[in-house]
């Protein structure tokens, strides 16, 4: 994957054409030998479990997604490629000339969403929408998982600031993508200056150990660091004793910053126990006259060590977070799946003994309703035209229902892609991340919480649930 540098979003890849799974071009050929290049279909994108054991997912890589769209093509190499593994020489001359005629309907990014619920619907010939299964899925899937998990992080640091410093330990070049998604999702700044660089995100680091080491003596290395950064100086106080040397010679170096016209920004925990150290360091800061010095820590933390450092009252300013925000520790991937809704306008649906595996059938679209003080209530699936059902119904046990005649609503899903054509101003991250927070703040805190969260309402039409019903009968 080669990342090009561009403050107008370009495409992630050169290639993406052939970012892919083999299959999607065996079935394309297929459709084309067939004569079936020109049928029209139609695919959701969704997922049915929330990750981290949550209560929300935050939308993200849709500009990263759209910008690869926008440059869909398969060049001489590729099809020389293509041509080697035995594709058809009709078809190749086919893909020379291919170009993305797609519509596309997604939520802006940042968005709060929930399972089942469509959130990306790609229209387009079958050999289109065929071939851009695994690159939604890839790009999607990634993004919109570390987003959520930054989202956490923030949720449970509060005001606190939660810096991105996982790119060492990220899965190769998904690096990039995890700390621009990590922005999204509510993270402050990253470590990670390639993707600052590249996406325009806030980019900030203190010291490593190999600095304080490389010196004679730690107290050396702080004031020459300080003589270097005056005024972004944020000093590591834990490489051979934190309260007995780290904190002290911060202290001693913090004062002569004083004498010069300088402050010393803050000093960093990275080991030990974060609560106790932090307490005795912020006692030693605040005797010696310095309590506006901020305490950072970091050291493998998550969201639910953030909110048990909280909870013990640990005097922590700012988190860095790292491995267990860009790897999506605890549930390493989102399940979202691509899956076709209709072809040539007949609604299509794959049945399963799992009746939660049962896709949804035609195009459809999700309306959001809000209470009266503006929080999300819930949302509803429907079909995409002449559906002005005034109820919906639990997906899997419809005698739930709720009537949504009272509620303020909102459509989910907007054009972002018409007939291959950009429709919208790609959002920046920092964009995206102000929409995810306003978005955050609408829903109900029960479904934020880490224990056990309240399952958000999503519905099906009355219409949408008869004709699941009725295919799924047609096809038994």
């Amino acid at each position: 994957m080669s990342i090009v540098h561009s403050r107008k979003q370009s495409s992630l890849l050169e290639h993406p054409a052939i970012y892919t799974d083999f299959y999607e071009l065996t079935m394309a050929q297929g459709y084309f030998l067939a004569g079936r290049k020109d049928e029209r279909a139609c695919f959701d994108y969704f997922f049915r479990d929330l990750p981290f054991d949550g209560g929300y997912v935050v939308f993200a890589g849709l500009s990263d997604l759209i910008a690869v769209l926008d440059d869909f093509r398969f060049h001489e190499d590729e099809l020389d490629y293509l041509s080697e593994q035995g594709f058809r020489e009709e078809f190749l001359r086919y893909l020379r000339d291919f170009r993305l005629n797609i519509d596309v309907m997604a939520p802006r990014e940042g968005e709060v969403v929930f399972p089942y619920s469509p959130i990306l619907r790609v229209e387009g010939s079958i050999i289109e929408t065929q071939l851009l299964e695994t690159l939604i899925l890839n790009i999607l899937n990634f993004e919109s998982l570390i987003a959520t998990k930054a989202s956490r992080m923030k949720y449970a640091a509060g005001e606190r600031k939660v810096i991105d410093f996982g790119l060492r330990r990220a899965q190769g070049y998904g690096g990039i993508q995890a700390s621009k998604a990590a922005i999204i999702g509510g993270a402050d700044a990253t470590s990670n200056t390639y993707s600052s660089f590249v996406h325009g995100t806030p980019a900030s680091g203190t010291m490593a150990h190999s600095w304080i080491q490389s010196f004679e003596d730690e107290l050396t290395s702080f004031r020459k660091y300080a003589e270097f950064y005056p005024d972004s100086c944020i000093l590591l106080v834990d490489t051979y004793s934190t309260l007995e040397s780290g904190v002290p010679n911060a202290i001693t170096v913090a004062k002569e910053m004083e004498e010069k016209g300088h402050r010393l920004k803050g000093i960093r925990l990275d080991s030990g126990d974060l609560a106790y150290f932090a307490r005795k360091a912020r006692k030693q800061l605040d005797d010696a006259g310095l309590e506006y010095v901020k305490i950072a820590a970091s050291n493998q933390l998550d969201e639910r060590l953030i909110k048990s450092l909280i909870s013990q009252h640990a005097p922590i300013d700012l988190f860095g977070v790292g491995t267990r925000l860009v790897t999506g520790y605890e549930t390493p991937a989102l399940d979202g799946v691509y899956k076709l809704a209709a072809i040539n306008d007949e609604p299509k649906l794959k049945i399963s003994e799992n009746v939660e595996k049962t896709t949804l059938p035609g195009r459809k679209k999700v309306v959001r309703y809000r209470e009266n003080n503006g929080r999300f209530h819930g949302d509803g699936i429907f079909l995409a035209d002449n559906d002005d059902s005034t109820i919906i119904r639990h997906p899997f046990y419809p005698a739930k229902y709720t009537d949504i005649t009272s509620f303020e609503a909102e459509s989910l899903l907007h054009p972002v892609m018409k007939n291959g054509d950009l429709q919208v101003d790609l959002p920046s991250p920092s964009k995206s991340a102000r929409y995810a927070r306003e978005r955050l703040e609408k829903l109900n805190p029960e479904h934020k919480r880490f224990e056990n969260p309240h399952i958000y309402k999503v519905g099906l039409s009355e219409k949408l649930l008869h004709l699941r019903n009725r295919l799924t009968e047609k096809m038994k």
